[in-house]
This record gives C-alpha cells, sequence and structure tokens, in this order.
C-alpha cells in the first residue's frame, strides 16, 4: 500500500482531497502537515504540526509516496510582500526541495490558471516561478494544477469571490472551444481530478480547468 503527505488539508483544496482519500483504502497511511488544529478519527492520519519558518526541522518526517501540495493565500489575506512570497514561492518551492531530497515519488502542485513566472501580476508571478523550480528537480511525476476561478465553501468571507462566483458560473457557458479553460470549475472536481491524475501516473505535467473537468467526466 501506499503513503500520502498534504499540505494544506484545511484550506479550500486540500480539505476536499482529505475527505476524497479517506473514502478509499488507495492509502494505507496519510500525513498532514498543518500549523492548525485537526481532529480526525482514522488509523491511516498521521497529524505533523509544523513551523513554516523552519522547515528543516520536519526534514525526515517529509517522507512516502504521493505528495500533495494545496497552500496558497491572497493578497487580502496576507498584505504584508514578504510574507505573501514565502507563501507563494519560499515555502512550496522548500516542500519541493525536501521531497526530492527523500525520493518522494509523486509531487502534484495547485497552482493557478494564467501562472507564468514573467507575469506582471505577482500572484500569477509567484505561482509561474514556484512552478520553474520544481519543473528544475525532476521529479518522476510532477502535476501542475492550474484551476481558473474556484466554486466551493470558503471558511472566510470574500465578497469580491461571492460575486465573481455568480458571474463565472452563470456565464460559464460561454467559454468555450479555447476559452473552455477559463469556465468555474468545482473544487470538487478539480480535488478528485488531482487524485486520479496522481494515482494514474500521468506523464503529463499541467493541467488547466479544462483538462480537470475532462478527467473528473471518464
Amino acid at each position: 500500500m501506499k503513503s500520502a503527505i498534504i499540505f494544506g488539508s484545511t484550506g479550500l483544496v486540500g480539505n476536499h482531497l482529505l475527505n476524497l482519500l479517506l473514502k478509499d483504502n488507495y492509502y494505507s497511511k496519510i500525513t498532514l502537515f498543518t500549523r492548525s488544529d485537526i481532529e480526525i478519527k482514522d488509523s491511516r492520519i498521521e497529524i505533523i504540526y509544523i513551523d513554516f519558518n523552519n522547515l528543516n526541522l520536519c526534514e525526515k518526517q517529509i517522507m512516502g509516496d504521493d505528495l500533495y501540495f494545496c497552500i496558497g493565500t491572497t493578497k487580502k489575506i496576507t498584505s504584508d510582500i514578504n510574507e505573501y512570497r514565502k507563501v507563494e514561492y519560499n515555502i512550496p518551492t522548500k516542500i519541493a526541495e525536501i521531497a526530492k531530497k527523500n525520493n518522494i515519488n509523486s509531487f502534484t502542485y495547485v497552482s493557478s490558471l494564467g501562472s507564468n513566472y514573467l507575469s506582471k501580476n505577482i500572484y500569477l508571478k509567484n505561482k509561474g516561478e514556484a512552478e520553474e523550480v520544481m519543473k528544475s528537480l525532476s521529479f518522476p511525476n510532477l502535476s501542475i494544477i492550474r484551476p481558473s476561478f474556484l466554486l466551493g465553501p470558503r471558511k472566510e468571507f470574500r465578497l469580491g469571490e461571492i460575486i465573481g462566483k455568480h458571474i463565472f458560473k452563470y456565464l460559464s457557458f460561454l467559454f468555450f472551444g479555447p476559452l473552455k479553460k477559463f469556465r468555474a470549475i468545482d473544487v470538487n472536481t478539480v480535488a478528485k481530478s488531482m487524485i486520479l491524475i496522481t494515482q494514474n501516473n500521468s506523464d503529463k505535467i499541467y493541467y488547466d480547468s479544462d483538462e480537470l473537468q475532462e478527467i473528473y467526466n471518464q
């Protein structure tokens, strides 16, 4: 049996991912690295509380077959530019480097549609730069997930996202052909597709929203 690692299991994508993994027996062990308190009664779960300012302290514990990285933030939540850079670039790249050093076979990273290291948008630039580092590490299996607008319940109130959710949800029919990747996508679809991509050892690297939807529908 295989083992999985999740960073970001209390977030929107990570929490859906965890719930799906708990519904089957593909993984005999699921390790959650988190700063938040988690209460889960499942013998397969191991919870490791982590200090993201001292990732080297848990280096020997980041061991397993498949690692899912689902941590992310927004400029509204993390307004300090240095802290923002740390969450969106420093932490994911450091975890990826440790994972490679520890011979983790599969690394699945939740990025964003439009991510590009040359972008002038700070959010897309950070995501794109992190992707470049992960590609340079040459994992046996690397999957970069690029969802568009995510539909799903969030813990924090975001007025802009509530408005955007309705716009994207009801106008998605306008996006067809090359524009299909811009359609809003349900978070459960993203999480389920991530699992299918990882467990099937797909040889692709990048997955936009339209591809995730197709994988989910198969």
